[in-house]
């Protein structure tokens, strides 16, 4: 036994080791100064072009490319332990986003002290993030709760990332490369600043393993065998956030090392954490760089974010992991719940449409320097009028989204968003963008319709089999969401569009909206209530559990379909006329089921309701916060809901 365990291990690091050469000297050849491996091995031993070019730009990169990969994989290595979560990563903990996000502020606000003290600002970042999912997680730590989570801290340090990006665009106007993950060096300062920060949070990881092993039999039994566990916890945590820190102040977020390399490194059949940590650190240096390799052979001449290509090829990784966690979890049958005391719908109904009168009273009389009660002014009729009515259609149509998946998952933490959904559509028209750079953007609505049908399909397919299980699902639309995100950013990339432009459609907008939006939402949105509205009774069906259901003579496999396939299409169609906008969907329903329960009818409405109040309040924020400048809707959204969400989160049990 022993015998097999070190010939798996020898195979491994021999494997990885001559893989790890073979993959740096092709990285050494590339770039837009042409030569072979065999110039390149005969002229780097000589002062010349071929020896400066090598000592000045790619060896930095490649090895600061080795730092970085070897210290995401460590750090998420611990952190699977830590969390007892196969699916924690930095970057799936909303780590790295949280890094990138301070690292942002300070650029726009201290560039000085950013340029001084980057990792500081980095490290603040991150470990804000990490107490956020700690705290927000509970202490029972479940895998869907704890992925949720991050996704949610991810999201709402993205957006308001998007929106310092919009606000400042001067500022940060060369941050969208390196905010993707880049490995671009054009000194050595980063490896001489990355490498001893590196090196010594390497090492204490080390000298912690046996210390994990132990932690990894049960917090009980550790304690039982006499190890201070919170003080091994709170040391892991700070060996894995400053190994992420480190990583994001030099060479920006890269995600999906951390998930993918300890866990090959685990089917290969290694055991302990010391060695875990060993080969995890070699493979997620293979990785990187491969990564970065196959980055520069499908874009030669431009620079393609690393991140986004290690996302494109751990997207699918996390389809798998998702599938075999939920796989591994008990079937939940979690109650919605909603008030014992809901109110009448006779009393929420005309106060919320009291509410929407007033906000759009105010949107259309307010352009945020100057009033005026004439909406039939051609500025105003033919510009304001069909964009608040835009907002407030397609509000009502996310937050029904999120009525239908919130009922069919019987997680309250779900909507689009959390499906993939929303994050597909926006890859599809971008890709839309890239395939046909002419086309006009009224066709961009196709290709957010065949991303948001792929991530459907995804969906279906993989869960087929397991009775469209609702953890399965929620982890499967995790994995679509950031494969749908990472394949945007390539797209972007390689369409060579305005940044600026790109994160307004990609925030959610409905800036100039005219009345061809408004007919074409209507229109889809009268077509699609009804199969929504007929659904509400199979949902208040579900909510009393599968077995329940089905005792009840319920068809849970045809419902589940119908209903995923009803809240897409709703979805879909609100992208196609703004942009990918969230947290309507999750925001909604909950507070909803605060006022009239959880029956699904009345639920709707007032859901419905709470959604267009909620967009046209965004909006017009928007637009007179910073008058005569926009702010994306999508952006305001997440700015006020995320509070909000945040206090669910924690209250959840």
């Amino acid at each position: 036994m022993q015998g097999k365990v070190k010939q798996k291990s020898f195979v491994s690091l021999a494997g990885g080791f001559f893989l790890l050469i073979a993959l740096s000297l092709v990285h050494l050849t590339q770039g837009q100064a042409d030569y072979t491996s065999i110039e390149l091995l005969q002229g780097v031993w000589a002062e010349g072009r071929i020896q400066d070019i090598v000592t000045s730009l790619r060896l930095p990169r490649l090895v600061i490319g080795l730092l970085a990969g070897g210290a995401l994989a460590v750090s998420g290595a611990v952190l699977q332990t830590l969390t007892n979560n196969p699916l924690a990563s930095p970057g799936t903990l909303g780590i790295n986003a949280g890094a990138f996000f301070f690292v942002v502020v300070s650029v726009i606000f201290f560039p000085s002290f950013f340029g001084q003290f980057p990792f500081i600002t980095a490290l603040l970042g991150a470990v804000i993030s990490s107490l956020l999912v700690v705290g927000l997680s509970g202490k029972q730590m479940d895998p869907v709760r704890v992925a949720l989570t991050g996704m949610i801290i991810s999201l709402l340090f993205s957006s308001m990332t998007g929106a310092m990006q919009l606000l400042f665009e001067n500022q940060t106007n060369g941050l969208f490369l390196w905010g993707s993950g880049t490995l671009v060096q054009l000194n050595w300062d980063g490896v001489q600043f990355a490498a001893p920060v590196i090196a010594a949070f390497l090492l204490a990881s080390l000298l912690l393993a046996k210390s994990m092993d132990v932690l990894s039999l049960g917090e009980d039994i550790a304690s039982s065998l006499g190890q201070n566990v919170q003080l091994v916890k709170l040391s892991a945590w700070g060996a894995a956030i400053v190994l992420s820190a480190a990583t994001v102040s030099v060479v920006g977020p890269i995600g999906f090392i951390g998930l993918m390399a300890p866990h090959i490194v685990r089917m290969m059949g290694i055991r302990g954490h010391l060695p875990i940590f060993i080969h995890s650190f070699l493979w997620g240096s293979v990785m990187l760089i491969g990564a970065d390799v196959l980055g520069r052979l499908i874009q030669p001449g431009q620079e393609v974010p690393v991140g986004a290509m290690t996302a494109l090829i751990g997207g699918p990784w996390l389809l798998y992991l998702a599938w075999k966690t939920a796989k591994s979890l008990k079937r939940g049958d979690r109650q919605m719940g909603g008030t014992t005391k809901p109110i009448r719908l006779k009393l929420v109904v005309p106060l919320l449409m009291a509410m929407i009168a007033i906000i759009i009273t105010l949107a259309l009389s307010f352009n945020g320097a100057e009033w005026s009660f004439d909406w039939m002014k051609p500025v105003v009729w033919n510009f304001r009028v069909p964009r608040v009515l835009t907002a407030f259609i397609v509000g009502v149509m996310l937050a029904i989204t999120g009525v239908i998946l919130q009922g069919v998952l019987r997680n309250p933490l779900a909507d689009s968003s959390v499906l993939g959904v929303t994050s597909m559509a926006g890859a599809g028209a971008m890709l839309l963008l890239v395939v046909f750079p002419e086309i006009p953007p009224a066709f961009l609505p196709l290709g957010a319709t065949l991303g948001a049908v792929l991530a459907l399909g995804i969906i279906l397919v993989t869960a087929w089999k397991n009775n469209f299980q609702p953890m399965l699902v929620a982890l499967m639309g995790i994995a679509i969401s950031a494969f749908g995100s990472a394949a945007t950013q390539v797209f972007v990339v390689k369409a060579k569009l305005a940044v600026a432009s790109a994160l307004v459609w990609l925030s959610g907008s409905t800036y100039g909206k005219g009345w061809e939006d408004v007919q074409f939402a209507l229109i889809l949105f009268v077509l699609f209530i009804w199969p929504a509205v007929y659904i509400t009774r199979s949902l208040d069906t579900l909510t009393f559990g599968d077995d329940v259901a089905a005792g009840l003579g319920l068809n849970i496999r045809s419902t589940r379909v119908w209903a995923l396939i009803i809240g897409v299409a709703i979805s879909t169609i609100a992208v196609s006329v703004v942009g990918t906008i969230g947290f309507i969907g999750l925001v909604a329903p909950h507070i909803a089921r605060r006022l009239v329960g959880f029956r699904h009818l009345p639920l709707m409405l007032a859901s419905g309701l709470l959604g267009g109040l909620l967009l046209v309040t965004a909006d017009f924020i928007g637009r007179i916060l910073i008058a005569p400048k926009d702010i994306p809707s999508g952006l305001v959204v997440a700015l006020i809901g995320t509070p909000y969400l945040l206090y669910l989160l924690r209250k959840m049990k």
